[in-house]
């Protein structure tokens, strides 16, 4: 009876691993919350306003309170000077802006989006990602919500319920809807390229289990990216994957190559996965020149109007949300209109044309050369941080897998802003990327192996 009793005591005297899990993982509770909510369906119904809020963007909104208030209750500085100078950055180009556009009040809503997207949250996530473990934690919920949207991607295409696209209703949109075609792109090539940069990083302190569930998740996400028609999404991918597999060593580059055009090969080639239509909006990106569409027509038109703006007001641009304001005054009559929109559970919609859906362009005509160097440079800067932990992660093996996903997170943003800005639902997953990326690039876990957030924090007190 006796050593029955002491059998129970000692077990009660540990804690059951489920509580421990929880509070180890709840201060990440709000930035899982945001990523998860960007599964909640978008409006069916579009009045063509611009600049509308999800339960997503409300999320980070709590988020960034969250983060404010447990400041102001620790009572310490919460970013180095380097992190703050470099998520700084974007705040001069978007300041100047603001007071210089032709009508500020216009500008405020554009100022808020600017700064809660490429300041505030990245900020937010910085704090509270303290390590290697919280890092893969919330780059986890990106992968499950890429699969989830992925999954109702294939899905759609399979019953004729996606997005309209010529002429059949196949695009996989996942719940983004039509009016964000982009949206299941960004999550499912932003999952995929997570879980190559985890397959390929050849960590101590990560399972070998794990390094396989990553790279079968990278195969399960492929499928949806090639089904949602999306050329920039498909040119971003492959860049960022040719550059992980270079960073993780020539030889094994070279296996996973192979295994990867096996697999394209069967999925594509060998099972029809809409091979033709496939085929078809391959060869469009080479014709863009020679025969472009009405789509591709509408953006090198946009280009150009865009490029005319920066050369009227060289320095501070046009003004937050001036774009659409000053459109038709520098754009060709080769402009169309707009766009058309139509399937996954909404009716027709014309769409209007507010953006040159590039950012870069985007940036020079509404923020000018201020904006532009200030915005790039934040994001260049981050690259680099990221790129010169690479070395020292790989010797030690211990960080690699995230040096790599995070590297080639921030090529695929910085090639995809060439053929999109931000704008509509999916934007603020972006925010938790650059997040994501700030965390490993400025903070104090980079160097370290996982630590409970209480050695993080001593950590952090002397970084």
């Amino acid at each position: 009876m006796a050593a029955a009793d002491a059998l129970v005591l000692t077990d009660r005297q540990q804690p059951f691993p489920w509580r421990e899990t929880l509070r180890r993982y709840a201060p990440l509770l709000p930035v899982v919350a945001v990523v998860a909510l960007l599964a909640v369906p978008a409006p069916t119904e579009n009045d063509g306003a611009s600049g509308t809020g999800t339960v997503a963007d409300a999320a980070s909104g709590l988020l960034v309170v969250h983060c404010f208030v447990m400041l102001l209750r620790q009572r310490a500085r919460p970013l180095t000077r380097t992190a703050a100078v470099i998520l700084g950055l974007p705040v001069v180009g978007v300041s100047a802006a603001a007071v210089t556009s032709y009508d500020p009040a216009v500008s405020l809503p554009g100022v808020a989006r600017y700064l809660q997207i490429f300041v505030l949250v990245p900020a937010a996530l910085l704090l509270l990602v303290r390590d290697r473990r919280d890092l893969r934690f919330v780059a986890g919920s990106v992968v499950a919500l890429g699969l989830v949207q992925g999954a109702i991607g294939v899905v759609q295409y399979l019953t004729a319920t996606g997005a309209s696209y010529m002429g059949k209703d196949i695009r996989a949109v996942g719940t983004f809807g039509p009016t964000d075609v982009m949206g299941m792109a960004t999550v499912v090539a932003y999952g995929l390229v997570i879980c190559a940069g985890f397959a390929l990083g050849d960590d101590h302190d990560v399972p070998r289990g794990q390094r396989t569930l990553a790279t079968v998740c990278a195969g399960l996400l492929f499928l949806p990216l090639v089904l949602s028609f999306s050329r920039g999404a498909w040119i971003a991918t492959a860049v960022a994957l040719v550059l992980q597999l270079a960073l993780s060593g020539l030889r094994r580059a070279a296996r996973i190559a192979l295994v990867a055009g096996a697999l394209g090969v069967v999925l594509v080639g060998g099972l029809g996965i809409g091979s033709q239509m496939i085929t078809d909006r391959l060869d469009s990106i080479t014709q863009v020149t020679a025969a472009p569409d009405q789509s591709v027509t509408d953006r090198y038109t946009m280009w150009a109007a865009a490029t005319d703006m920066w050369r009227e007001e060289p320095v501070t641009g046009v003004g937050l949300k001036g774009f659409p304001a000053y459109r038709d005054s520098h754009a060709s009559l080769a402009l169309s209109s707009g766009s058309d929109t139509d399937g996954a559970g909404a009716g027709f919609q014309r769409q209007p044309l507010l953006s040159p859906h590039n950012m870069y362009l985007l940036v020079l005509s509404e923020q000018g050369l201020l904006g532009i160097v200030a915005l790039v440079g934040s994001w260049a800067a981050l690259l680099v941080c990221a790129l010169r932990r690479l070395p020292g992660a790989r010797r030690s093996r211990t960080g690699a897998g995230c040096a790599i996903a995070v590297v080639g997170l921030l090529v695929w943003q910085l090639i995809d802003f060439s053929y999109a800005d931000i704008g509509g639902p999916s934007t603020v997953l972006t925010a938790v990327m650059l997040g994501l990326a700030a965390c490993w690039a400025l903070g104090p876990m980079r160097d370290r192996p996982s630590a409970a957030h209480g050695e993080s924090d001593k950590g952090a007190a002397h970084a």
